[in-house]
């Protein structure tokens, strides 16, 4: 499986970003990747490959490269309980200075990048995230509602911007959420925003999850919910996108 380290420019200097793709001397339809706020490291680096696998040129970027290169501050090789907090009280000044007008004027630079490289098949693409990294997707998603075909996010504040971003949206998506990051009566009113936008959709809670779910480096790692989220992207993606 191909891989490369990339700098895609931005307005505000480069973000390095990491990129997997098939092994065949073809053009494949491209998906942007938003990692969760622990940012690109060897688990992330293997979904993309994983789902590079599957027919898809992944586009991974460091959307904290305003502050350094990934590793952007130094992580664990396993982000258990006792780990988090001292980790949570260095990113969270970097989460919160990433605003919406950032992660924007980012997106327009990561979508340019992706569509410029030679792997990666003329169309529209898709936009993929996890934790914060699923808002992002559907901030892009909602910004490029002629470009991008396909929006999904895992255990993210999708609906964080409001019914207003979600109205924007013109893509297929799938949305799914920690057991305890949404509750039934929040997963009601997301799905009422969503049937106002008039996309195809679907939006679920996965059953005995927490937040973080998908991500095999932490205490909230569910391998069922990972293979579920698997399954339910790969179709988003194939009905969207069509991969070879």
């Amino acid at each position: 499986m191909p891989t490369e380290n990339l700098q895609i420019p931005t307005t505000d200097g480069q973000a390095d970003a990491f990129a997997a793709f098939p092994d065949d001397g073809e053009r494949h339809p491209g998906v942007l990747m938003y990692a969760d706020g622990f940012g690109i490291r060897p688990v992330v680096r293997e979904m993309a490959r994983e789902l590079a696998g599957h027919g898809y040129y992944v586009l991974v970027p460091n959307f904290f490269y305003r502050h350094g290169p990934a590793p952007v501050i130094e992580l664990p090789e396993y982000i258990g309980e006792a780990a988090r907090p001292a980790v949570f009280a260095q990113l969270m000044p970097l989460i919160e200075a990433h605003t919406a007008e950032r992660a924007l004027r980012d997106a327009d630079a990561y979508l340019r990048f992706l569509t410029s490289r030679p792997e990666v098949a003329a169309g529209p693409v898709a936009v993929t995230g996890y934790c914060i990294g699923g808002l992002l997707a559907v901030r892009t998603a909602a910004a490029h509602p002629g470009q991008v075909a396909a929006v999904a996010g895992f255990h993210g504040p999708v609906g964080a911007d409001g019914p207003e971003s979600l109205a924007k949206l013109t893509a297929q998506a799938h949305f799914g959420h920690a057991e305890t990051d949404l509750t039934p009566e929040a997963l009601h009113e997301l799905g009422q925003a969503l049937e106002t936008a008039g996309i195809d959709y679907t939006s679920e809670i996965y059953p005995g999850t927490v937040h973080g779910f998908t991500m095999a480096d932490t205490d909230a790692f569910d391998a069922a919910a990972l293979q579920h989220h698997w399954d339910s992207l790969l179709r988003l993606l194939d009905r969207a996108l069509a991969a070879g």
